[in-house]
Order: C-alpha cells, then sequence, then structure tokens
C-alpha cells in the first residue's frame, strides 16, 4: 500500500491529465459521433481512474483516526458510479484532482520568497590558504577563522569582517535594501550580500545555517509553516464539520430515500476552500514580508501584530540611528589627552554605542588608549567601576556619580545641564571621587522616523510610547519632533519591563521595538517583541518580528501588512462558508446538481487563493523625497 500511495503521488498530475483526456474522449463520441457506449465506457474509465487517488487518501487518513475531504468525495463518486451517474462521477474527481493541483501550484508560488533565497545561498567560496594562494573549496568546508577572497561581483560566502580591502556591498539579500554601502577594514559583512566593486578578504565567524542569511531562511521556513489562531481554529472546526457532513448525507438518505439527493449533499459540503483559506493567507502574508526584509515568526505573531494598540520604542539605536558622535568634551583637573586615553581604554571594554563615539572620537584625535586598568565591573543601567589600591576609576551618568558619593561642584553641574539641555547625552567619568570628563555624545534622528510612526497611527495605532534610559532632555527633545504620546527616561531595563507590563494591565496589546540586546526583557514581555536592526543572533532569537532592514517604513509595511494578512483570512473564511451555504440553498431550490455543485466548490478554492495571492503583490510605501526632507527638518 506504502509503494501504491508513493507511485499514486508521483503521478497524480498525470493521471489528472489522463482524466481530462478520457472525459473529451467521451464527449466526442457522444456528441460528435453519437456512440453513446464508447462515451460511458470512457466515462467509467474516467471515474475509476479518478476514485483511486482519492480513495487511497480516505483510506490513510481514515488508518490515522481522521475523517477527511477525501472520503467525502470518495463516497460521493462511489454512489453516483452505483446509481449509474458516471459524467458526474468523473467530473467531480477531476474537478477534486484538478484543483488540488492549483492549490499546489499556488501555494509554491506564494513559498517563492523562501525559494529565492535559498537560491541566493552561497555554496562555494575562495580560500585563502598558507601560501597566500586561493583555492575553491565547499562552504560547508570553511571553519571560524578560515579568510576567504571576495572579488568585485562576487557572492560573499560567510558572515564575518573585512580584514584586508575596501569595496561597496549590495545587502539586498539581507536588509532589502539595494543601495551599496562602502566597506572597509573592521565591517561586518554578511553571507549572500554581493560585492558591487572591489576585492576583499573576510574573516570567517558564521558559516552555512549558522550566518544570519542561513537564519533567515530557516526562519522564514518555520514561520510559513506554524499556524495562525484562525487557522487552527478551522482544522479543529473541519474535524468535526467533515463527520457531521456525512451524518447528514444519511439523514437526508433516511428521510428523502433520495439517494443522489444524498450523495450530492456529501459533494456540496466537502470545506475544501474552508480549509485552505487560513494556510494560504498566512503563507502569502509572511512571504511578502520576507522579501521585504521582515521576518515574522508564524501566523501567530502576524495574529497578535494586527491587533496591538500600544508601541513602545526605546531610543538609542532605535529611534535615532545609533551613530553616535562626540559634540563637546570638557576636562577637569587633569590632562584632558591623558584623561581620554584613560576613558577609551574604559569604553572599549563596553560595546555600548555611546562608548564607540568615544572610542571614535578618541581614534580621530589620534589618542591612544590608557594601559594598565583594574578589573571593571558593570553596574546595571549606571556604568563601569572599576578599584586598584591607588585609585578608583568611575564611568557612566549621574546616577553612578551620586551612589558613589562623587564631587560635582556648582561649575561642573552648570556644564552637565548646559549638555543635556542641548540634548546630548552625558558621559561623565570620576578618579578617587572627583569628576574629571564630562563628554557629550549626540545622536540623529531617524530619517523617516516621523513619517513611519505617523504611518503607523494612521494604520489604527493608538499609543506610541518611548522609554529610555537616556536623560529627560534628551528624550523630550527627540520625541518632540515625533508623533509620541508619552516619555519616560532615565529607566533601567527592568523598569521598561514595568511599564509594558502597566500597558498591558490596562488592556493593552503592546509591541516594543528594540535592538534585541539590551531590551531583551522587554521584547519578551511584550505581546509582540520587535527587533530592530540588522538581523543578529540576538535579535533573531528573542524578537517575534526581526526587522531586517532597520526602518520605520519597514515597520509600518509590517503592522499594515499583519493587519490584511488577518483580513484576508476572515474575507476567505466568509467565501469558504457563504459558498457551501449557497450550493446548499441552490440544491434546495433546485438549481444546483453535483457536477455543477463540484464546479462551484473547486472554483471557490481558486478564489480564495487568489484572494491571498493579493498579499504577495502588496507593496511596502516608500517615503517620497519631499516626505524625508519635511522628516529631516
Amino acid at each position: 500500500m506504502t509503494k501504491l500511495n508513493i507511485w499514486i503521488a508521483k503521478h497524480q498530475n498525470k493521471m489528472t491529465i489522463l482524466i481530462a483526456i478520457l472525459i473529451g474522449l467521451s464527449l466526442v463520441f457522444n456528441y460528435l459521433m453519437h456512440f453513446e457506449a464508447a462515451a460511458t465506457i470512457f466515462m467509467i474509465l474516467a471515474s475509476i481512474v479518478g476514485a483511486i487517488p482519492v480513495a487511497l487518501h480516505a483510506f490513510t487518513a481514515l488508518q490515522n483516526k481522521v475523517i477527511s475531504i477525501e472520503l467525502l468525495v470518495t463516497i460521493a463518486v462511489v454512489g453516483a458510479f452505483i446509481i449509474g451517474e458516471y459524467e458526474e462521477s468523473a467530473v467531480v474527481t477531476f474537478l477534486f484532482l484538478f484543483g488540488n493541483y492549483l492549490e499546489q501550484k499556488t501555494l509554491e508560488k506564494t513559498r517563492s520568497s523562501v525559494k529565492s533565497l535559498t537560491k541566493m545561498a552561497p555554496t562555494t567560496a575562495e580560500l585563502v590558504v598558507e601560501n597566500g594562494q586561493t583555492e575553491m573549496v565547499d562552504v560547508d568546508d570553511l571553519d571560524e577563522g578560515d579568510r576567504v577572497l571576495v572579488k568585485t561581483g562576487g557572492q560573499i560566502p560567510v558572515d564575518g569582517k573585512i580584514v584586508q580591502g575596501t569595496g561597496y556591498m549590495n545587502e539586498a539579500s539581507i536588509t532589502g535594501e539595494s543601495t551599496p554601502i562602502k566597506k572597509g577594514i573592521g565591517d561586518k559583512v554578511f553571507a549572500g550580500s554581493l560585492t558591487d566593486n572591489g576585492t576583499i578578504t573576510v574573516e570567517t565567524t558564521s558559516v552555512g545555517e549558522d550566518t544570519t542569511f542561513g537564519k533567515i531562511i530557516e526562519l522564514v521556513e518555520e514561520a510559513q509553516d506554524s499556524q495562525s489562531p484562525a487557522a487552527c481554529f478551522i482544522d479543529k472546526f473541519a474535524t468535526y464539520y467533515t463527520p457531521a457532513v456525512l451524518i447528514i448525507g444519511i439523514l437526508v438518505w433516511i428521510f428523502t430515500k433520495d439517494f443522489p439527493l444524498a450523495i450530492t449533499v456529501l459533494v456540496l459540503g466537502c470545506p475544501g476552500a474552508l480549509v485552505i483559506g487560513a494556510p494560504v493567507s498566512n503563507v502569502a502574508g509572511i512571504g511578502n514580508g520576507a522579501k521585504n526584509g521582515i521576518l515574522m515568526k508564524g501566523g501567530n505573531a502576524v495574529n497578535t501584530f494586527a491587533q496591538v494598540d500600544t508601541l513602545v520604542l526605546d531610543k538609542t539605536g532605535t529611534l535615532t540611528t545609533g551613530k553616535m558622535r562626540v559634540t563637546i568634551v570638557d576636562n577637569f583637573d587633569g590632562d584632558k589627552e591623558k584623561l581620554l586615553g584613560l576613558l577609551t581604554a574604559v569604553e572599549k571594554t563596553s560595546n555600548h554605542p555611546l562608548g564607540q563615539a568615544i572610542i571614535n572620537y578618541a581614534e580621530d584625535q589620534n589618542i591612544k588608549p590608557a594601559s594598565g586598568l583594574p578589573t571593571l565591573d558593570t553596574v546595571k543601567g549606571q556604568g563601569l567601576v572599576g578599584q586598584t589600591d591607588d585609585f578608583k576609576i568611575l564611568v557612566g551618568n549621574e546616577k553612578l556619580m551620586k551612589a558613589n558619593q562623587v564631587n560635582i561642584n556648582d561649575l561642573q553641574k552648570k556644564i552637565i545641564e548646559q549638555r543635556m539641555q542641548a540634548g546630548d547625552s552625558v558621559v561623565l567619568m570620576a578618579i578617587n571621587q572627583e569628576l574629571r570628563l564630562v563628554v557629550g555624545v549626540n545622536d540623529q534622528l531617524r530619517f523617516d522616523a516621523r513619517e513611519g510612526l505617523q504611518a503607523l497611527k494612521d494604520a489604527g495605532l493608538k499609543k506610541i510610547v518611548m522609554l529610555t534610559g537616556d536623560n529627560k532632555l534628551a528624550a523630550q527633545r527627540i520625541a518632540a519632533k515625533l508623533p509620541i504620546d508619552e516619555v519616560h527616561a532615565e529607566l533601567l531595563p527592568e523598569d521598561k519591563v514595568e511599564f509594558v507590563k502597566q500597558f498591558q494591565a490596562q488592556g493593552s496589546t503592546v509591541a516594543f521595538v528594540g535592538d534585541g540586546i539590551n531590551d531583551s526583557p522587554s521584547l519578551a514581555t511584550a505581546d509582540i517583541g520587535i527587533g530592530m536592526g540588522t538581523g543578529t543572533d540576538v535579535a533573531i532569537e528573542t524578537s517575534d518580528i526581526i526587522l531586517v532592514k532597520s526602518s520605520f517604513d519597514a515597520l509600518a509595511h509590517a503592522y499594515i501588512l499583519a493587519k490584511k494578512t488577518v483580513a484576508n483570512t476572515k474575507e476567505n473564511i466568509v467565501i469558504a462558508v457563504g459558498t457551501v451555504a449557497l450550493l446548499l440553498l441552490g440544491l434546495i431550490v433546485g438549481v444546483i446538481h453535483m457536477g455543477s455543485g463540484m464546479f462551484v466548490h473547486e472554483l471557490s478554492i481558486l478564489v480564495v487563493i487568489f484572494n491571498a495571492m493579493r498579499l504577495i503583490r502588496n507593496k511596502s510605501s516608500k517615503l517620497d523625497t519631499d516626505q524625508v526632507l519635511k522628516t529631516a527638518n
């Protein structure tokens, strides 16, 4: 039986074609040649050929204790065959198998985003060997630390960092943005990106499925296979609905003694469109997101995101570019260059954006990091502390200074206040309880933040909240330029979690947008966690939705797409249930029969599939030049 099932599954499309040919020959012999006996034989053969795969599917389902749609069709076909309605039985099996074929092809098309991603995955690499020569190897044979050469026009085969050369990278396969980005020594690159110009040598950090590109493919595949709440409900509904239709058919036969009518009820009651409606919408919506750099972890994430009414955002790296720059440095009682060298050495132990800005500033000023630092401890939400026998060093914010009783005189307080009023984030460094440096660091608002947030509100979002660990003045300065309803500043990670819980307790469905690292507790607590970044490991693992292309245009598109996907699923359910209701009504009034009913039934399957395919063509709305200029100003 297993071998027969495999053979039929492999040749089912050919059997469908054969049925169509047999039906065509029957019609020719019947209406053109008036040879009714031959016409009947061809219809009988078509019925038998068509019934075999349907009956086998039904039998396999019964073995698994499932009463499937195929069982209804099988009973209907056998019944039609018994009463001599060979034309009806042949047409019913053909339409059912042809509908399955179209359904299969359409689902393959909706999964094209994953297929195109898979085809883009690199398979070979030019490995740099010990003597400086290169040899072509399979990507799977590479290890962490290996160096690969990528020439102009070549595809980067691994995740890694550039150790030699510069070039322009097209990272459309990762971020969805095709504009080339210039990268040089020390910059990260991703597998699947293209080198538009330049030759580079990349030191490998991740290969194959462990690369960002590999994880994106895996994530989209898993998401498309997962079910939405609507799909889960439909599956449960179909489990009871199919036996119910079977019982109704039996009751119709018992009370009316009309066997053809009972068989027709079984045919018209098949819930094919209902079963396929939700999954195809889910696959199409998630596929559309993948093509636009939006990774949604399955139907549950899509459904919940569509219900979100409160959006909570981090500031640094989310509302702002995260590309911090030092605006001013004030020093007290000491050599400025020496103090900056000490501060730079401390910041090199951290990956905070403010610290990176200070490191970049020191490099521009040719200031070298100091040596001989004590072991540093991180104080969450405040900064870094180090202690030796000779001195104690503190680097962080005002909370850290107050907690350690650092002396801050009136002049220093005035300078700190001025920097905060200017919108700067302030980094303070104290040595032996005396404040030595005040560094102002500023960030730039994302160019599309205002228009993107307004698009979210226009799409139905009720409230937008900023939660940040930065100072109040810097937070308010950013919020004043945006359609933000609430601002809460100077928060620790646990404070942000508490705010998220407060909004949820008020009955709100909350989405939190962060970088997926510092904000991971809030991302996990919110109803929907959205990682806004370049597809880092942490963002992919902790978020429900990942915006690989870090933009508010993508965030707005994701929200609108989620709403349209859920709406599309509901439309498909209405179409499916409405079709069955109309067919049964048509049967009662006598305008629908088995053949025409099966035709309308299969047509309804195509309607829900084509309705779902509209989601594939749904495009992200881009900001035009005027909007960008307005936002930037």
